[in-house]
Parts: C-alpha cells; sequence; structure tokens
C-alpha cells in the first residue's frame, strides 16, 4: 500500500479565499448551541467537532454540493475538504443528521459567513 505524501493541511487554506475566511469565522464563533446538541460521547464513539462539520457543510454548500455523500467523498479527496475537515472523515449519515438537526441554526450562521465575506471583499 503506497503511503501518502505529507500536506501540510493549514497550507492549504490560503489568505483572501472563501475557504480561509470560513476556517477563520467559523473558529471564532461560539458554538456551545452546536456542542450541546451534537454530543454522543457518553454512548458511543466521541462525536465530530461540530465545528469541522459546520465548515465542510457550509465550504460544500458555497460550492453547490448539497448531497451528504457527497460531502462526505470530498473529505476523503479534495484537499481543501480535507484541510477543513482536519482530516477526518465523517460519514456522511452523520453529515445528513448534522444537517437535518441543526438546520435551522445552519442557514443563518451561511447567510452571515457570506455576508461578513462580502464585507471583507
Amino acid at each position: 500500500m503506497a503511503r501518502r505524501p505529507h500536506v501540510d493541511l493549514a497550507d492549504q487554506l490560503q489568505p483572501g479565499t472563501f475557504e480561509y475566511a470560513l476556517n477563520q469565522i467559523v473558529g471564532e464563533r461560539d458554538l456551545s448551541g452546536f456542542d450541546l446538541r451534537f454530543r454522543n460521547d457518553d454512548t458511543g464513539a466521541p462525536a465530530y467537532d461540530p465545528a469541522i462539520l459546520l465548515k465542510i457543510v457550509l465550504f460544500a454548500y458555497s460550492r453547490g454540493i448539497t448531497s451528504s455523500r457527497q460531502i462526505a467523498r470530498a473529505c476523503r479527496e479534495n484537499v481543501v475538504f480535507i484541510a477543513l475537515a482536519a482530516d477526518s472523515h465523517p460519514h456522511f449519515t452523520t453529515i445528513a443528521g448534522f444537517i437535518a438537526s441543526m438546520k435551522d441554526e445552519i442557514t443563518p450562521l451561511f447567510r452571515n459567513v457570506l455576508l461578513i465575506c462580502s464585507q471583507k471583499a
């Protein structure tokens, strides 16, 4: 089995790009509401960090990708998604469940991210 070459994930998010701004904006937000609703540490495997799921979902939406299967595949194959996901590989059912359960929180956050990015442009 061939070894994957080492890629510095932080270098994949270049200043001035949407993905860089998205990474910064989501990283600065208070996501305690997401944390409280998306924890399963007591029953099963630890949950994915909601910030990671938000980053990949919002980035996917910005690219017109709305299928959880396509988002999951991008987290394995696209270096920008891999960087935003911190090289984690959430299953499409995890992504779909996150979107379904958090859609009321995701929509205004996505709008705010886009507004902030348009102000910085």
